[in-house]
């Protein structure tokens, strides 16, 4: 899968990507392609600028059309034969899910996105640049940086050798209709706090269900089936 995410700040991006498993994807294992585009760079002005005020007023400024088609004929030159889908994030958008996550899969092999910052971006990006109209969920950002890394990270972890151990997609939340996945633990099997009301009434002791480390394999599977939330 080849990612494209067109931005003025490419170091929020680049921050993210250098380290932790889509790090390794990128620099180990080869298995994951993200290049990161500046508008700037496509600019034909000497000041690098992307942005101006909005026609019939309002307040900030806003991300031009002309930057980002250029950017965006430029991937798009350099990728001709790919399956592509362009999303472009605004708070208005159809909310990301994981039933997306594997239209996308299915669907494509190239995502580019498109990320506004400021007040926003000219709306003919969105009406003749761009495939689909994406958000996080019912609120404002200051930009689409973050939508695009959790986009990023959501259907790398389907890629082939992204993860270090591909069962644990299996049993994730979300990846069947209405299911949430059980509670886990972890050593130690009894953990005593010095506070055990820090931050609101519990036992002295918190301690991991015994079954869980009783050995009895069918017993577990029972516990797990009986403990994952399905709506």
């Amino acid at each position: 899968m080849k990612f494209d995410i067109i931005t003025i700040f490419p170091e929020i991006i680049q921050s993210y990507l250098s380290v932790g498993v889509l790090g390794r994807a990128i620099h180990l294992k080869n298995v994951l392609s993200v290049d990161i585009w500046n508008p700037r760079d496509f600019t034909k002005n000497k000041h690098l600028k992307v942005d101006d005020t909005p026609y019939s007023g309002g307040a900030g400024m806003i991300l031009q059309i002309e930057p980002i088609y250029n950017t965006l004929e430029e991937i798009i030159k350099l990728n001709p034969k790919t399956k592509k889908h362009i999303i472009f994030f605004k708070a208005g958008g159809k909310i990301f899910s994981q039933k997306k996550v594997s239209e996308y899969l299915e669907k494509f092999d190239h995502i580019i996105m498109i990320c506004g910052r400021y007040e926003g971006i000219d709306y003919r990006v969105e009406e003749f640049l761009s495939n689909e109209s994406l958000s996080i969920g019912e609120f404002v950002l200051t930009g689409g940086e973050l939508p695009a890394m959790i986009v990023l990270d959501a259907i790398s972890r389907y890629i082939p050798d992204v993860l270090g151990n591909t069962e644990s997609l299996s049993e994730e939340s979300h990846s069947i209709d209405n299911f949430l996945e059980y509670p886990q633990y972890s050593k130690p099997t009894k953990f005593v706090p010095a506070n055990p009301n820090l931050v609101k009434n519990s036992p002295k002791e918190w301690v991991v269900p015994e079954i869980l480390y009783s050995g009895n394999h069918k017993e577990i599977e029972n516990w797990k089936k009986n403990n994952s939330n399905k709506n």
